[in-house]
């Protein structure tokens, strides 16, 4: 893998489904520790939409994506299988262009860890997922929740949950038990080494 500068490989990454919290407890570790977070879902909804739109002008394709698929479980398997790859190798551009003396801390639910097994170790990944009931709760109080998207959320955290066991990465259940600075704490504690 090109890597010029080492910054994937001495990355590390919080992946893992919607409304785990994910970029809270980066931008709490990323004060703590003196290290760079980034995060997926701004890049995503932002710089890497126009890479999206040049992709699919290229393919033929419908310049604004498809519809949503029929169901919840196609939508799921439709962005595990074929958004995330691509989207992945634009994060991945992303982070080559930056430098720096610590660890860079990725986060983001379509950092999945298939993509990320393919040049790093289990040790430098965490999976954070929500528990249902923490999930619902999130999907009530959240404006940006669709009912539609829940059960497409919760069938995508499920798959990055059973492909973070096969890979031996740990999986973070947040049920909201913790506030944001205990989880910090125990993702923190996972990342000690490579945070010293």
């Amino acid at each position: 893998m090109w890597d010029p500068f080492g910054t994937l490989a001495n990355a590390l990454w919080i992946g893992g489904a919607q409304w785990a919290g994910k970029s809270t407890v980066a931008r709490i570790l990323a004060h703590r520790h003196g290290i760079t977070a980034y995060h997926y879902d701004y890049h995503d909804a932002r710089g890497h939409n126009d890479r999206r739109i040049a992709q699919r002008a290229l393919r033929s394709q419908p310049l604004y994506g498809a519809e949503p698929e029929p169901t919840a479980e196609l939508e799921a398997r439709r962005i595990i299988e074929s958004s995330f790859a691509d989207r992945f190798e634009w994060t991945l551009d992303d982070l080559r262009a930056l430098v720096s003396g610590r660890p860079v801390l990725a986060e983001g639910w379509g950092l999945r860890p298939e993509l990320v097994m393919e040049f790093s170790k289990p040790d430098r990944m965490i999976v954070m997922v929500p528990s249902e009931e923490f999930r619902l709760h999130q999907a009530e109080t959240l404006a940006r929740a669709a009912v539609r998207n829940i059960d497409r959320d919760r069938i995508i955290g499920e798959d990055a949950v059973s492909r973070a066991r096969a890979y031996g990465i740990r999986v973070y259940e947040v049920d909201g038990s913790r506030n944001a600075e205990q989880v910090a704490d125990e993702v923190s504690e996972h990342f000690a080494e490579m945070l010293r």
